[in-house]
């Protein structure tokens, strides 16, 4: 038995590490972020006690913060207009969302009316369980829904981007830590701890991305960065990343796997749906490129995307800029419409279960 912290924490790490090794060896995608988030996942579902470092993923999160900011520079700024349209879309694309979603959870799967709305709002993992937690919804069972949609998006993605639009996964994360300028380095640092530090201090929404973002395009402007951070912290970054996803399924009982996960994998074919509907107007329109605009539009989380938009070599800023209105769309409109909600159990419907 793995009884302290300290050893679930390694044997969490050495698994993690295998999976990376296994996804290599059999040339799979992505396999500093996919090997571990599997390795996780199975090992959840085996009764492991898959414990992630406390507080690594956040951390890991400021390097993708930072390596978005890196790559605002003046000529994106000049940019921006012509995101305008398509980033008109993704309010639309929310509130679709949500009147298909709010429906199948309530009506077919049989949750509570605040556990349905808030499994079906495409937000941030944390956000939407705090939220819902706060109006009356299951917060465990909002967090299997919300694990199983980054989840699945996730593993989706790299599949429809490589086999559909023959787009590699193997763009460079970034240049080599040796050799990599000390000064840029040490900018890069500061902008990821100062900026993840004032973001939590402002509660801004996803602040381990957001600050460290905020500050690193400042430092990018001032053209006092050029590059991305090393590529060791992106595989750093995705390897934590993918761990935290699996982790999140520990202590999974079978009635919640029968229930709560297939009701999320039902909606996740639901979201894929409806993402790649919006994409291909998009690109339809003459707005964005194919794989551009699906990774913009897929609703997993920010940043897995981000990790995707880097070794897909998409525009990243692109991505992002659709994500960051995604999320403020939802933070701030779901808890006014959630108002409404009542807190009363589905008639006739049996609750989702309780671990």
């Amino acid at each position: 038995m793995l009884r302290t912290a300290p050893v679930r924490i390694g044997a969490t790490l050495l698994l993690a590490g295998g999976g990376v090794v296994v996804f290599g060896a059999l040339d799979l995608p992505l396999p500093w972020l996919l090997g571990p988030m599997c390795a996780g996942l199975l090992a959840s579902l085996g009764g492991m006690p898959v414990t992630a470092p406390p507080g690594i993923g956040d951390a890991m999160r400021t390097v993708l913060g930072v390596a978005v900011g890196a790559s605002i520079t003046p000529e994106l700024i000049t940019r921006l207009p012509d995101m305008a349209l398509t980033a008109a879309m993704v309010p639309l694309m929310v509130v679709l969302i949500g009147l298909v979603g709010v429906p199948y959870f309530r009506r077919l799967c049989g949750f509570d009316a605040p556990t349905a709305y808030y499994s079906a709002m495409p937000g941030g993992f944390q956000d939407m369980v705090l939220l819902g937690e706060e109006a009356g919804a299951d917060p465990r069972t909002l967090s299997l829904v919300h694990a199983t949609r980054v989840l699945a998006i996730v593993a989706a993605m790299p599949l429809l981007v490589s086999s559909i639009w023959g787009r590699t996964l193997d763009a460079p994360p970034g240049l080599p830590a040796a050799g990599f300028p000390a000064r840029e380095l040490a900018i890069m640092v500061f902008c990821a701890a100062a900026g993840w530090w004032l973001a939590r201090r402002a509660r801004l929404f996803g602040a381990a991305i957001l600050g460290p973002m905020i500050l690193a395009a400042a430092a990018s402007l001032a053209g006092l960065i050029h590059a991305r951070p090393p590529a060791e912290a992106i595989l750093a970054a995705q390897f934590f990343i993918g761990l935290g996803i699996g982790a999140k399924y520990r202590g999974i009982t079978l009635a919640e796997l029968r229930t709560v996960v297939l009701a999320a994998l039902g909606f996740c074919a639901i979201l894929t749906g409806i993402s790649a509907l919006f994409a291909e107007a998009a690109v339809l329109l003459g707005l964005a490129e194919p794989v551009e605009a699906l990774l913009s539009f897929a609703p997993g989380g920010q940043g897995e995307m981000v990790v995707l938009a880097i070794v897909s070599g998409a525009d990243m800023a692109f991505v992002v800029t659709h994500h960051v209105v995604r999320l403020v769309v939802v933070i701030l409109g779901a808890p006014v419409f959630g108002r409404g909600v009542p807190r009363l159990p589905c008639p006739g419907r049996r609750a989702p279960p309780r671990p």
